[in-house]
C-alpha cells in the first residue's frame, strides 16, 4: 500500500496561478505519453509516485490521452482509486476537451454538446465527482466563442469542475475569452501553451503579453521539445527514445543537422551553469513571472528527480539570456 513521503512539500516552490487563490508547483507532471494502454503500469504507478513524494501535486490529462484515446484518464483513475484517492484533497487533477474524441460530428471542437459530454466522459474513467482544473484544448473558429465559453460556465455551476482554463490560445482570442468568462463570473485562471527555447510561439502571437496584462497564469507544455533539449539525443537516436518507441509527435526528421548543432550549443551553455540541458531549458520557461509552472513528462522516475532540481536555479544573467537567444533563434 503506498503511503506518500512525509517530507513531500519540503522542496517544492508554489506558485500563485494568476491571481487567483490557487498555487500551483513549479513542476507539475503532464501525463500526455507513458499512460496510455501500451505503456507499462507498474512504471506509471512509480511516475506517480515519484512525483508526489516530491512535491508534485499538478497531474495534467486531456479526453484523448494515450493511446488509445482516453486511456490516460482510465489508468489514472485506477491509480487514483488503489493509491493516490486518498490524497485527493491535495492533488490538483486536470483535463482537456477540444480535440478530436469519438466518430461523428459531436466529437471534437467547442461546441456545448462536446464540451459537457467529454468532461461526463473523463470523469467516468477518472472515477472522480469533479477536475480542479477543466481547460478547453483548442481555438475553434466553428463555434461561437459565447457558446464554448458558456459551456465552461455551465460545467463550473455544476459542481464538476473548479476553475477553467484555455489551452493553445492566441492573444487576441485570449482576450475575448477572457471578457466572455469574466461576465459569466466563472473563474478562468489560466492557459497552457506550448513554449521552449526553441518555440517561441506565445512571445509573437499576443498570449504571453496577454495572459499576464489579464493576470492569468501559464503553464507550459513541450517545455524540452519531446525530449530534444535533454541530454537524449546529443549523440544520434537512442534505441529507447521517444522517437523510436512512439514517433506519433517526435519524428527522426525533426532531429536535422541544425537542430543538432542547436541543442549541442545549448549543452554548453547549461554546463556552465551547472544543470544538465533538460534543467536549464525548464528553467528557461521560468525565469520571470510570466510561467506559473512547468510541465514535464517522464518516461522513468530519475527523470522526475532530475526535473526537479531545475528549481533551484532559475535565474540568468542577460549574457546568458543573449546567448542562448543567439544559438536558438539567431
Amino acid at each position: 500500500m503506498y503511503l506518500a513521503s512525509e517530507k513531500r512539500y519540503d522542496d517544492m516552490i508554489y506558485s500563485r496561478c494568476g491571481e487567483s487563490g490557487l498555487k500551483l508547483p513549479r513542476v507539475s507532471l503532464g501525463l500526455w505519453h507513458n499512460f496510455g494502454d501500451k505503456a507499462n503500469f507498474a512504471n506509471m504507478k512509480e511516475l506517480c509516485f515519484t512525483a508526489f513524494d516530491n512535491g508534485i501535486t499538478h497531474f495534467d490529462l486531456a479526453n484523448n490521452y494515450g493511446p488509445a484515446a482516453g486511456s490516460a484518464e482510465k489508468n489514472f483513475g485506477i491509480i487514483l482509486k488503489e493509491d493516490l484517492g486518498k490524497y485527493r484533497d491535495e492533488l490538483i487533477i486536470s483535463t482537456k476537451a477540444g480535440y478530436d474524441m469519438w466518430k461523428g460530428p459531436y466529437g471534437d471542437g467547442g461546441s456545448r454538446k462536446y464540451l459537457i459530454a467529454s468532461l461526463d466522459q473523463s470523469l467516468k474513467r477518472l472515477g472522480l465527482e469533479y477536475v480542479d482544473i477543466f481547460y478547453h484544448h483548442r481555438m475553434d473558429f466553428e463555434t461561437p466563442l459565447e457558446e464554448s465559453m458558456g459551456a465552461l460556465a455551465s460545467i463550473v455551476n455544476s459542481g464538476k469542475a473548479l476553475y477553467v482554463g484555455l489551452s493553445n490560445y492566441d492573444g487576441k482570442t485570449l482576450e475575448k475569452a477572457s471578457q466572455i468568462l469574466k461576465d459569466l463570473h466563472v473563474p478562468f485562471i489560466i492557459n497552457q501553451n506550448r513554449y521552449s527555447i526553441l518555440d517561441r510561439t506565445v512571445e509573437n502571437n499576443g498570449l504571453k503579453e496577454t495572459s499576464y496584462k489579464l493576470k492569468k497564469g501559464i503553464i507550459t507544455f513541450s517545455p524540452l521539445e519531446q525530449g530534444l533539449l535533454s541530454d537524449r539525443y546529443l549523440n544520434g537516436i537512442p534505441e529507447d527514445s521517444r522517437i523510436m518507441s512512439d514517433g506519433r509527435f517526435l519524428k527522426s526528421q525533426n532531429l536535422t543537422k541544425e537542430v543538432l548543432e542547436k541543442i549541442r550549443a545549448l549543452n554548453e551553455i547549461a554546463k556552465k551553469r551547472g544543470q544538465s540541458l533538460a534543467q536549464m531549458a525548464l528553467a528557461w520557461n521560468l525565469k520571470d513571472d510570466f510561467v506559473t509552472s512547468v510541465l514535464i513528462g517522464a518516461s522513468k522516475p530519475a527523470q522526475i528527480l532530475d526535473n526537479i532540481e531545475t528549481i533551484k536555479n532559475t535565474k540568468f544573467s542577460d549574457e546568458e539570456l543573449k546567448e542562448i537567444d543567439r544559438v536558438s533563434i539567431g
